[in-house]
């Protein structure tokens, strides 16, 4: 039955965070929210990510000031904020009560979607962010990763599917972060989703191989609810595909969005110069907007190349490029297959360039051992035993929910920040990036004191943001959590 087919517009965070390192500013955003507001979307993605670390570190902005005010502008459309599961925005696992007073304050300053994703897709990492979310009246929209390889397949994401509804899934989102999802397949997905699962489908990709519009278009036709879209002057290439686009194409068809192309018009004007000022900045490479099909033979997100060939140029090895490509898909088998998204990609990708740098698991970091004795999560696949045994010796992988092994964390974090707090959120900001929300809170003080001027603003460059180093690197080598594009 063919319905009319709803929009999520990620203008105010994926977009600009897949083409020009989340370094949009909230003055950039609200010239437009008048505009936006009016133009009837599903909702408007504008929060979580990495907006949140990037507010925080380049833009001397408070992240939960810009959700404030971005709930003011847009008073008409419903917020929408990606979050990582157990790692909320961060890179590890953060004990349920951090998640629990992460949930209500998001939705309290004005979040109502919250997409939660988990790399491994391992529900029992979702549990804790699905319950607080429903227990603070947020739309629970939890989302499957979607990726390819022997362990994932169709049944595998049904399953799936159907285990997130149990758990009080009100939306089901199918997150294709590396534009793998070919359109054909796309179909076939969301046709058993359908008749499987009663709770709307909404579907994310990319445009990085080409293949986004397309991948729609079938998934409109196989009865998708909702899909996420870019206005076009951030759209396409590790982006997603252009709302525009979408809308003209189904426009006086029985999926015809009811969408006015006219205002989209105009605050794609608005974007144009946002987008041209990004470029000027050096945020904005033109590189990303081509169409890159070695993700479909090497399944490795945009953000995820970006991050290897750095690593390859800090160690003066850019010759080993593709053997690098080549070993990935070897570490990724020997780890389980996990799904190339945050935190995952990067691990994986390290671990591929110590390989060829250094011989084959002869050094590993310290994410891999991680990842390899369960503190991430259950991997989807077969571990290779051999290679765990390297890694972590008889040392047994822990099997329980990750994050069981975590006390409650936020009284200490509330008094190691007593001096420097002026709002409850402070100590969620302070929870997930502790250096870089206390130099926050130090700028702010002094600010305030008139002991010192705001803090400089952004750095031309996007630079890459860096985890600490494993004990033992190949020279120039660190482990790189860049703001990666395949999120």
């Amino acid at each position: 039955m063919a319905h009319k087919v709803m929009i999520t517009d990620t203008i105010l965070r994926d977009a600009h965070q897949s083409q020009a390192a989340t370094r949009m500013r909230l003055e950039d955003m609200l010239p437009a929210c008048e505009i936006l507001d009016s133009i009837g979307y599903y909702s408007l993605e504008c929060w979580g990510g990495a907006t949140f670390d990037s507010c925080l570190r380049f833009l001397n902005e408070d992240p939960w000031d810009r959700l404030r005010k971005l709930r003011k502008a847009l008073p008409n459309t419903k917020l929408q904020m990606l979050f990582r599961g157990q790692n909320i925005l961060g890179y590890k696992h953060y004990a349920d009560d951090v998640v629990e007073q992460f949930c209500r304050k998001a939705i309290e300053n004005g979040i109502d979607v919250i997409r939660i994703f988990d790399a491994l897709n391992d529900i029992r990492n979702l549990e804790a962010a699905i319950k607080f979310t429903k227990k603070y009246g947020g739309i629970c929209e939890p989302a499957i990763s979607y990726t390819i390889s022997p362990v994932h397949n169709e049944d595998y994401f049904v399953k799936l599917a159907k285990e997130l509804v149990q758990l009080g899934a009100d939306n089901i989102c199918i997150k294709d972060m590396a534009n793998l999802l070919l359109p054909y397949d796309a179909y076939s997905l969301v046709k058993r989703l359908k008749s499987e699962v009663d709770v709307p489908i909404h579907l994310h990709t990319h445009n990085t191989t080409g293949t986004g519009d397309m991948t729609y278009l079938m998934a409109v036709q196989a009865g998708v609810d909702i899909v996420d879209c870019a206005l076009s002057p951030m759209a396409n290439g590790t982006s997603q595909p252009a709302t525009e686009s979408l809308v003209a194409t189904l426009k006086g068809t029985e999926y015809d969005t009811g969408l006015d192309l006219g205002k989209m018009a105009q605050a794609a004007k608005h974007f144009r110069t946002v987008a041209q000022k990004l470029q000027d900045q050096g945020s904005l490479n033109p590189k990303v907007l081509s169409v890159d099909t070695n993700t479909l033979i090497y399944q490795v997100p945009g953000g995820m190349l970006s991050n290897l060939i750095s690593q390859l140029k800090e160690a003066k090895q850019e010759d080993k490029y593709y053997d690098v490509l080549a070993e990935i898909p070897v570490v990724r088998k020997d780890f389980g297959y996990p799904p190339l998204v945050t935190p995952t990609s990067q691990i994986v990708g390290t671990q591929a360039v110590y390989n060829v740098l250094m011989g084959r698991y002869k050094t590993f970091t310290k994410e891999s051992k991680a990842i390899l004795a369960g503190e991430y999560g259950s991997l989807p696949g077969e571990v290779n035993e051999e290679v765990r045994k390297m890694a972590i010796g008889d040392k047994k992988p822990i099997t329980c929910r990750p994050a069981d092994l975590l006390e409650p964390e936020l009284d200490k974090y509330r008094e190691e920040i007593k001096d420097y707090m002026e709002q409850e959120e402070d100590v969620l900001s302070y929870a997930l990036f502790p250096q870089v929300a206390m130099k926050f809170f130090e700028a702010r003080k002094a600010a305030k004191e008139g002991k010192a001027p705001e803090a400089a603003p952004a750095p031309k460059a996007a630079p890459v943001v860096a985890a600490p180093a494993p004990a033992v690197a190949p020279t120039g080598v660190t482990m790189l959590y860049v703001e990666d594009l395949s999120i």
